[in-house]
C-alpha cells in the first residue's frame, strides 16, 4: 500500500524537526537531502535484488550490476549505518563516499561537502535519530512511486525555504512564475534546456513536466544546468534522479568565471534557456569579463555593483541561432537602471528582446523587491520584428499570507497576452523600437502600458464648459442661499 501524498511530506518534514533548535535551519538541507537520498538508494536497490531474485532464482545473478540502476557495495547499504552506535557520523561518510565511488559516472560528488564527523553540531544521538526516522518507512518505488517522491521532494524544497529565510532564494523560485515561463519558452521532444543557476533544478523539471502533462515524448528532452553551489547543486542532481531523469548533466561551478559547458571555443548553444539569475550580484569577476575568453561580452561590461547584464549576455550567447529562446526572471532595475543604458540599448538594437512582463513586488523569495520576465528569441516571427510587447501583470498576482503567488487563472491570463501579441488597454501594448528610442532604451512597463483605465471622454469641449459654467453658478447661487439661511437663523 503506498503512502498518501500528506503522509509523505509530514514524514519527509519530521525528519527537519528532528533538527530544530540543534542545526541552524539554513543547514537543514545539508543534511536532510543527502540522508533521504542514501535510504532511497538502499531501499530501490533492495526492491531491485527482490525482482531479479525472482527472475533468476539465485543471489549471484540478482547482484549483477546491469540488474540495478546504482550499485551499493558491501558495508555501504542503509541498513549496516543503521547498526552503527558510535562514530555514526563517519559510517555515513564513508559509506556516501563508498556509493559515490562505484557510481562514479552518475554520483560523483552527490552527497556534497557536509562534515558528517563534527560531533559537536551533529552528535551520535542526532544522526542515530534521524536513521531511525527514515528507517520507519521504505522508500521503494512500489512504495513511494517517482512522481509522489519526486513533488515531496520539492515540498521539502519549499518547507526549507520557508524556514531558512533570505538565503533560500538560491534554491527556490517560485513555482507559479516559473509555470508561466515554462509556457511561454514551449519546451518540445528534443529540445536542449539549460539553466545557468539552476538551484535546485526547479526550472528544468518545469520544462519536462509540461512535455509530460502535454502527452509528448518528455524523455527526449537534454537538461543542462549549473550551479554555483555545492550542496545545492547536489541536491538538483538528487531532484532529477528522484524524478526518474537519466539525460541531464548538473555542474557545479561559477557561471560567469568558468562556464561549465563549452563547444568550439565558446559557450554551448541550446534550444531554451530559463533563468532566475542571482539579483545584482555584487561579489564578481569584473575585470575577467573585459576580456572574456568565451567571447560572452558581445554588449559591454556591467557596473561591479550589478552583475544581471553578465547574465543576461551569457544567456544570449548560449542560444543557438534559429531555434533559441529565453525566459528570465529579474529584478525591475534591469529595465532602466541608468548604469546599464548603453549595454540595454545594444541589447534592444539588436531585436532580440521579444516581451517584458511586470510583475510587482514580492515574488522573489522572501524579497519585496519587484519583479519582471524578460522573453527573447534569437529569430522573431516577421510580424514581431523591431517591436517589443510589453504587459502589465501586477494586477494579476495575488497577495495572501505575506505571500504573492499566480494562480492558474492567472498565468492563463499573462500566458495569452504574450500569445495574442496586440494592444489591450491596461493589460498589454506592442510598442515599436523607435518608440523606445525616444524614451532612452528604458523598458520600464507603465511607460507603455497605462496602469489604471481612465476612460474616453465623448463629449466635445465646448459641451463640457457650458456644462462646467452651468455648474459653477449653481453652486456659487446655492453658497449664497445659505449663508443668508444661517444668518436669519443666528439673529
Amino acid at each position: 500500500m503506498t503512502m498518501t501524498q500528506q503522509e509523505l511530506e509530514s514524514y519527509l518534514w519530521g525528519a527537519a524537526n528532528l533538527l530544530r533548535g540543534v542545526i541552524d535551519p539554513g543547514d537543514y538541507k545539508s543534511i536532510i537531502f543527502p540522508l533521504m537520498f542514501f535510504k532511497r538508494l538502499s531501499d530501490v536497490y533492495d526492491e531491485e535484488y527482490k525482482e531479479a531474485l525472482q527472475t533468476y532464482g539465485d543471489e549471484e545473478s540478482a547482484r549483477f550490476s546491469e540488474n540495478h540502476l546504482f550499485q551499493i557495495p558491501d558495508d555501504s547499504h542503509w541498513k549496516d549505518v543503521r547498526k552503527t552506535t558510535s562514530n555514526v557520523g563517519q559510517v555515513i561518510r564513508t559509506a556516501m563516499m563508498s556509493i559515490e565511488k562505484a557510481n562514479i559516472d552518475k554520483l560523483s560528488g552527490i552527497f556534497g561537502d557536509t562534515n558528517w564527523t563534527n560531533k559537536d553540531r551533529l552528535s551520535d544521538r542526532i544522526l542515530t535519530d534521524l536513521i531511525e526516522h527514515f528507517s520507519s518507512i521504505n522508500l521503494t518505488t512500489k512504495n513511494v512511486p517517482q512522481d509522489e517522491f519526486g513533488n515531496a521532494y520539492e515540498y521539502l524544497i519549499k518547507k526549507f525555504a520557508d524556514d531558512s529565510g533570505h538565503s533560500a532564494a538560491e534554491f527556490y523560485t517560485n513555482r507559479t512564475v516559473v509555470r508561466l515561463m515554462t509556457l511561454i519558452v514551449d519546451p518540445q521532444p528534443g529540445d536542449s534546456i539549460y539553466d545557468p543557476t539552476c538551484g535546485s533544478g526547479g526550472m528544468l523539471l518545469n520544462a519536462r513536466l509540461l512535455v509530460q502533462e502535454r502527452g509528448k515524448e518528455y524523455r527526449a528532452l537534454k537538461l543542462y544546468g549549473q550551479e554555483i553551489n555545492i550542496i545545492t547543486s547536489s541536491i538538483a542532481r538528487m531532484n532529477m534522479f528522484i524524478h526518474g531523469v537519466q539525460d541531464f548533466e548538473i555542474i557545479q561551478g561559477d557561471t560567469l568565471k568558468r562556464p561549465a559547458f563549452i563547444e568550439g571555443g565558446r559557450v554551448k548553444q541550446f534550444d531554451i534557456c530559463i533563468a532566475n539569475p542571482p539579483y545584482s550580484m555584487k561579489k564578481w569577476d569584473r575585470e575577467s569579463w573585459k576580456n572574456d575568453p568565451w567571447g560572452r561580452n558581445i554588449y559591454g561590461t556591467p557596473p561591479q555593483g550589478a552583475a544581471d547584464y553578465a547574465f543576461f549576455q551569457h544567456i544570449i550567447c548560449s542560444l543557438k541561432d534559429n531555434t533559441g529562446r529565453c525566459a528570465i526572471l529579474w529584478p525591475h532595475g534591469i529595465l532602466f537602471r541608468d548604469s546599464e543604458q548603453e549595454i540595454r540599448k545594444k541589447l534592444i538594437e539588436d531585436d532580440l528582446i521579444d516581451a517584458v512582463i511586470g510583475l510587482g513586488p514580492q515574488l522573489f523569495y522572501n524579497s519585496p523587491m519587484e519583479s519582471c520576465i524578460v522573453v527573447c528569441r534569437k529569430k522573431k516571427a516577421s510580424e514581431k520584428k523591431k517591436k517589443i510587447l510589453f504587459i502589465n501583470g501586477v494586477d494579476e498576482v495575488i497577495y495572501q499570507n505575506a505571500m504573492a503567488f499566480l494562480s492558474n487563472d492567472n498565468i492563463k491570463n499573462l500566458f495569452n497576452l504574450y500569445c495574442e501579441f496586440k494592444d489591450i488597454q491596461c493589460k498589454s501594448r506592442v510598442v515599436s523600437l523607435q518608440e523606445i528610442r525616444e524614451k532612452n532604451y528604458s523598458l520600464n512597463v507603465p511607460y507603455y502600458v497605462e496602469k489604471w483605465d481612465t476612460g474616453v471622454i465623448q463629449e466635445d469641449r465646448e459641451a463640457l464648459i457650458k456644462e462646467w459654467s452651468e455648474s459653477s453658478i449653481s453652486l456659487k447661487s446655492s453658497v449664497i442661499d445659505l449663508k443668508t439661511h444661517l444668518a436669519e437663523v443666528l439673529k
